[in-house]
């Protein structure tokens, strides 16, 4: 399932990289990037972690907060986060659930076949908690630039 704009952002609660439960709800009132990713620490995933940190002070001056889910656990976040001075919070997903609620994990093409797994996906969801803005299937490189003049539009 494909979330649109305007659709009620799914629910969630997931532990962040120190092992806090963050809910979407915590996000009320303000507008969030969410952005789902492979895995830590592997070409792509870094190149849109590392483009997204570069831009953290223009997200926050447009009152954005960004954050990245993957399947990966705590620790390795933290290392992904040590090793690339990344500022902004990492959510574990290691079942998938949250990733599937909003259409980010299921068939995609990778290399010419056919496999499962996780669709890279970005949605703003607003102050009432609401889709603003969904990118499914995107390019690492030059992302996060792509979602910030959107927001600046």
């Amino acid at each position: 399932m494909r979330l649109e704009i305007g659709d009620r952002a799914p629910a969630f609660t997931l532990l962040d990289q120190s092992g806090q439960s963050v809910r979407l709800k915590d996000f009320a009132g303000e507008r969030v990037v969410l952005y789902f990713y492979p895995a830590d620490d592997t070409p792509g995933c870094t190149t849109e972690a590392c483009q997204f940190n570069d831009e953290m002070a223009r997200f926050a001056g447009l009152g954005v907060k960004v954050v990245g889910i993957s399947p990966d656990n705590g620790a390795t976040h933290q290392r992904f986060i040590a090793k690339y001075g990344l500022t902004f919070t990492l959510l574990s997903d290691p079942e998938r659930v949250v990733m599937t609620a909003y259409g980010a994990y299921g068939e995609k093409k990778l290399y010419g076949k056919t496999v499962t797994g996780v669709i890279r996906s970005t949605f703003v969801i607003g102050p009432t908690g609401r889709v603003e803005h969904a990118w499914y299937g995107v390019r690492a490189n030059g992302h996060a630039a792509r979602v910030l003049a959107t927001l600046s539009d």
